[in-house]
């Protein structure tokens, strides 16, 4: 798969899904002002990957909000397994203490497999945090600071989205055409 199909992949989710879904209410305003980076890794193993993380960090730390606000760090085959993504999840919250970054920056991810604790693979869920690919987000804390003043019942956006997709179900994400993101 090229980078830019997984592009379009990460691209049509974020559209579809995050956005057209409202599964994050502050997604829309970074993405049509093009302050969403989007970052294809191609790290054959996860000390790679760790390296490009300290980039993106350094960079996003060192560029203005109203360039970069947010980056979606993808990669697009070296976490199959949801396991060892969570697994590798803790080391990357590592990074950022390295960076001394609690505060500033937040690591958020999507997985294609992603499964909450106590849910069945399956669960609909589930799909809140499903993306096409194992996907590292890294929020500015300032940012999310901005968009809870706008939004500032952001504790129920989590029901909320359990709603929506319970309502839409299987055959509405189906229909949404990203696949089934899921075992």
């Amino acid at each position: 798969m090229t980078d830019e199909q997984v592009l379009s992949a990460t691209r049509l989710w974020l559209e579809k899904a995050v956005i057209g879904l409202n599964l994050c209410p502050f997604a829309k305003a970074v993405y049509v002002k093009n302050q969403v980076r989007l970052v294809v890794s191609q790290a054959r193993h996860a000390d790679d990957l760790l390296e490009e993380l300290d980039r993106e960090l350094d960079l996003l730390v060192s560029t203005p909000a109203d360039q970069i606000d947010t980056t979606l760090l993808i990669h697009p085959t070296l976490f199959d397994d949801f396991l060892d993504f969570n697994d590798f999840l803790e080391v990357a919250e590592g990074v950022l203490d390295e960076h001394e970054l609690e505060g500033v920056v937040q690591l958020a991810s999507f997985h294609p497999k992603f499964q909450f604790d106590g849910t069945e693979p399956d669960d609909i869920t589930n799909y809140t945090n499903r993306a096409p690919f194992a996907t590292l987000h890294l929020l500015r804390e300032e940012s999310i600071d901005r968009a809870v003043q706008v939004f500032p019942e952001a504790e129920t956006i989590f029901e909320e989205n359990i709603r929506t997709l319970e309502k839409l179900g299987h055959s509405g994400w189906q229909a949404l055409g990203l696949g089934s993101l899921g075992p």
